[in-house]
């Protein structure tokens, strides 16, 4: 394992350096980089150098096969000549083929080589993959780096969050050469330091979805719960008791019946996870103590359950839009019309149930169009453009406007009917009964915290006040503090 230089490298390694630094050669054409592998990798990675106005020279087992996919520009040849006339080296090859370099280890002595490879599983080695190269070239530089771009981002350049690339070193020189030549190629480094880094940036590409897995599997449960809650009840029912068949509701009905209680059930989610820990944080007396690991990963996974509500509550729009198109429901209207002439009625109008009707559909809108400002201002980049206090007052105080205005969504809907026996099927509450209970507590959590004698407390501790401090100060006797009781979280 090569050892680690905070003051130096080797003679040769002052050549390397890249366009556009203090020190080094200004003309990007002057500078030659190499690239062992002619996968499509490599391909990509020849293209963009080029664009950017670098020579590539390329290794290849088979130089004169692999010369046909690379613009002509482009050094195509065997790996030992490739090795010679270049100093900074991509290894754009597979692990178990760095064994095949050994024969060139002489000529790879003082050189960079950037290691770009990926595994198939998670720490699927003992060693990550550029701790394994430093070990078969202890005298290379090795620098682990790009192997979070793919191919595609390469060849079409960089774009949002495929901007960043992370990159480590053992070797501060050389770490630096790197950066600089990933911004030359319009990318975002990240330096993270030392090669010990390297196993966990080849794990970054492996995950998928890390902080949505929990609230993806919180939603489908909830939402199969429901779902099955109101088969039971508007299509179990009815078939029992009176052998009436509705079961034609399963597609739509149902599935529109869940949604809305899936999203707002959710959005409970986002917000009872802070008043949780805002009750800790009174509890102790304290910001500085650690919050359980079940909590700190809730509040981690805040923003995906916000963007999952909102998810649910624009499926229920587009739902709800749906329902007159059914061929069902214009049969319910026919029979109503022919009901209403043959009871020899002219006007139908229902005062109350209108009234209901235009309340519902505008909270209903007010509470979407809130989700949404949620969701956009969620996006980094948006992110990025609003001040802390900005983003605060909007994902906070416009967060519970939204669930509050969502709430009485659901009251409105529910209007007379939670007081109704008819609607208590097989026992069993109504939907919107149950999608009012998270919602209510969280409503009511909030207003506690409110409160001027709890917001008065939780401000200053939030500020750093302790209420072990006040023991001690009344006891006459303040310790000094340690670095570790001070730490931050």
């Amino acid at each position: 394992m090569e050892s680690i230089s905070m003051m130096g490298s080797p003679k040769n390694l002052n050549e390397t350096f890249l366009p556009n630094v203090a020190n080094g050669i200004k003309d990007a054409s002057k500078t030659t980089i190499g690239i062992i592998g002619s996968g499509d990798f490599a391909k990509s990675l020849t293209i963009r150098l080029i664009r950017c106005g670098y020579h590539v020279v390329v290794g290849s087992r088979n130089p004169k096969l692999a010369a046909e996919f690379f613009p002509h520009v482009v050094d195509v040849t065997h790996y030992e000549d490739a090795v010679a006339k270049t100093n900074i080296i991509f290894v754009a090859i597979h692990r178990e083929h760095y064994a095949s370099l050994w024969d060139l280890k002489h000529l790879l002595t003082g050189k960079v080589l950037i290691d770009v490879s990926n595994n198939t599983r998670v720490d699927q080695y003992p060693d990550s993959n550029a701790e394994y190269l430093a070990s078969l070239f202890p005298d290379s530089l090795i620098v682990k780096g790009f192997n979070v771009v793919s191919a595609w981002s390469l060849q079409l350049g960089p774009k949002d969050a495929s901007r960043q690339v992370y990159i480590c070193s053992n070797n501060v020189q050389a770490r630096h050469q790197v950066i600089e030549l990933a911004r030359q190629l319009s990318f975002i480094p990240i330096d993270l330091g030392a090669l010990s880094s390297s196993r966990e940036i080849e794990n970054l590409p492996l995950r998928l979805f890390t902080l949505w897995k929990g609230p993806v599997v919180i939603a489908i449960s909830l939402a199969t719960f429901f779902f099955i809650y109101s088969f039971v009840r508007d299509v179990i029912h009815p078939y029992v008791r009176n052998q009436q068949s509705d079961f034609y509701k399963i597609p739509i009905e149902i599935v529109n019946k869940t949604l809305p209680i899936v999203a707002i059930t959710l959005l409970s989610l986002v917000y009872l996870s802070g008043l949780l820990a805002a009750a800790y944080q009174l509890s102790y007396g304290t910001k500085y103590r650690r919050f359980p690991p079940w909590l700190d990963n809730w509040l981690q996974c805040r923003k995906q359950l916000g963007l999952l509500s909102f998810f649910f509550a624009a499926v229920h729009v587009a739902y709800s839009l749906c329902l007159p198109m059914r061929r069902s429901e214009r049969y319910l209207f026919l029979n109503m019309a022919y009901q209403q002439v043959h009871a020899n009625a002219e006007n139908s109008w229902n005062e109350e149930e209108v009234w209901r009707i235009e309340m519902y559909i505008s909270f209903g809108i007010m509470s979407l169009g809130l989700l949404s400002l949620l969701a956009v201002t969620s996006i980094p980049s948006v992110n990025s453009a609003l001040n802390w206090r900005e983003f605060s007052f909007i994902q906070s105080t416009l967060g519970y406007v939204a669930l509050l205005i969502s709430t009485f969504h659901v009251l409105i809907y529910g209007w007379k009917r939670a007081f109704e026996e008819e609607y208590y099927r097989f026992y069993t509450p109504p939907n919107f009964v149950l999608a009012l209970v998270l919602p209510s507590v969280v409503i009511l959590g909030k207003i506690i915290l409110l409160l001027p004698c709890v917001s008065r407390k939780l401000r200053r501790i939030r500020r750093g006040w302790e209420k072990s401090h006040v023991t001690e100060e009344a006891s006459g006797s303040v310790p000094h503090l340690s670095p570790e009781r001070i730490t931050v979280m």
